[in-house]
């Protein structure tokens, strides 16, 4: 994962992964039918250990609560010194060559199914009037998406995690605020 991670899927070369798992090609072959299908089990196990905060958000009790685990999960992620810098799925897709197309497309699909994840619950968010009613999910989605991306983008640019947390913060301000509830409304009365 680190070498993907470092260097992108086309930046890894065969003989890097051989050495380091401490296997031959024929082993590789064997276990992952090819660097491709090793990449895609490496994407599996990223997604699963670093997207925690995802799942985490869309089972918020609240949109907001959802919008800050988006916001500050990709700042603990890239602001992690033991982690290299930036997003191994941002990493992996900036440096495909055509000849990578489907790895291209593989990692188009994961942010594409990220996306659907943060409008879905996001339209529930406007269900259940959590959100203001002129506000689109699908904008906040697509958004939220550019944030978080633009996030791994800029830590692999070195940007630190103090500054990553300004980028949360802003946003966090900017959200759309909820409608008050009719009880709400009445305390402040």
């Amino acid at each position: 994962m680190g070498l993907f991670w470092r260097r992108g899927y086309e930046g890894t070369s065969m003989a890097d992964l051989t050495a380091a798992l401490g296997i031959t090609r024929a082993s590789l072959y064997a276990a992952f039918g090819n660097k491709e299908g090793l990449f895609q089990r490496v994407m599996d196990r990223y997604e699963a250990k670093a997207g925690g905060y995802r799942t985490a958000a869309e089972q918020a009790a609240t949109s907001l609560e959802a919008v800050r685990l988006w916001l500050t999960g990709p700042v603990a992620l890239h602001g992690d010194k033991q982690n290299p810098p930036g997003c191994l799925g941002v990493q992996g897709a900036l440096a495909c060559g055509v000849e990578s197309d489907t790895i291209r497309s593989d990692l188009a699909s994961r942010r594409q199914r990220g996306e659907a994840a943060i409008r879905r619950r996001l339209q529930r968010a406007a269900k259940d009037h959590d959100l203001p009613g002129d506000d689109d999910p699908a904008d906040l989605a697509r958004y939220l998406s550019a944030l978080i991306y633009g996030m791994a983008v800029l830590a692999a640019g070195g940007t630190r995690r103090g500054e990553l947390q300004g980028v949360a913060d802003v946003a966090l301000h900017h959200w759309p605020k909820a409608p008050r509830s009719r009880k709400q409304r009445n305390k402040s009365s």
